[in-house]
């Protein structure tokens, strides 16, 4: 069964209450339902982030997706009409 999706703010909002250290890493685990083998994979990519920088990284990967898609569909017409130039010859 898979698990609850969270999001990027989050983990950053775990991972900055923990760094508060007003509770306990297993009660701040605890209270968001999360595993502490978890709350520690998250720490390395989002350790050092800001909501802004986790907002920006989002963006900047949604918009390398549609890029990529473009580049594919630009790709796959390319050699669509390279296909029907080799026929009529």
């Amino acid at each position: 069964m898979k698990g609850k999706r969270s999001t990027t703010e989050d983990k950053i909002r775990i991972l900055r209450e923990a760094a508060r250290g007003e509770k306990s890493l297993a009660d701040i685990c605890r209270e968001a339902n999360l595993s502490v083998v978890s709350f520690h994979r998250w720490q390395r990519p989002f350790g050092q982030m800001d909501l802004h920088e986790a907002r920006r990284l989002k963006e900047l990967e949604r918009e390398n997706n549609e890029l990529k898609q473009m580049l594919a569909e630009s790709l796959l017409k390319n050699r669509v009409l390279e296909a029907v130039c080799e026929k009529k010859l």
